[in-house]
């Protein structure tokens, strides 16, 4: 089992990175918010899950404990696998998912690609009441994201949707950005929005 990697940077792929550790490259599969991290050359400490199946044998990576603990959760689910369970870190900040998971946000979640309704009810289902506190706080039954419920929130989201983006990535790079200062106005959501989605 290989549940740490500590090494340099090689190369930074589209959904995966190259380590180098004792003179071996290992490619580490990870969420665009641990790739974003990463640079060519740099050191990089990645808790991992490795995953071995029939056809591969597979490195997952992450920067951070909660990704790592969202991700164990999102694969014990029956019929969520690893990538399924790295599409939804990579589509969505953990906050998001985490939400989305405690109110039941069906629509959120299936919003990510490769992720059906059927699987996001499933999800919903079996992690509600198993998400960790602290990825959740401030939430309760019934309440949304900061981006659904939000006025600037909502204007930001059409916005960035009317420019393409897809309705996963918007709403919680939204929300994130609302959860650290809820009076922002939509102007200046769209414009760190872009930032980040870009």
């Amino acid at each position: 089992m290989i549940a740490y990697l500590s090494g340099v940077v090689r190369e930074v792929r589209e959904s995966s990175a190259v380590i180098v550790a004792g003179g071996v490259g290992y490619e580490v599969f990870c969420p665009t918010s641990t790739l974003g991290r990463l640079s060519p050359g740099q050191p990089a400490e990645l808790s991992t899950r490795f995953v071995v199946r029939e056809d591969a044998q597979l490195l997952f990576g992450f920067m951070d404990a909660d990704s790592l603990r969202l991700f164990d959760l999102l694969t014990g689910v029956s019929g969520v696998g690893p990538k399924l369970g790295l599409a939804l870190l990579s589509a969505l900040p953990v906050s998001a998912v985490a939400q989305g998971l405690l109110t039941g946000d069906v629509k959120l979640l299936s919003s990510v690609s490769g992720v059906g309704k059927k699987t996001a009810e499933r999800l919903v289902l079996e992690l509600q009441n198993k998400v960790p506190e602290h990825l959740t706080a401030g939430a309760g039954p019934g309440t949304k994201p900061a981006a659904v419920t939000s006025t600037a929130g909502r204007d930001a989201v059409d916005a960035l949707l009317a420019l393409g983006f897809r309705e996963a990535q918007v709403r919680g790079v939204v929300a994130e950005l609302l959860a650290e200062n809820p009076e922002q106005s939509a102007d200046a959501l769209i414009r760190k929005s872009l930032g980040k989605l870009r």
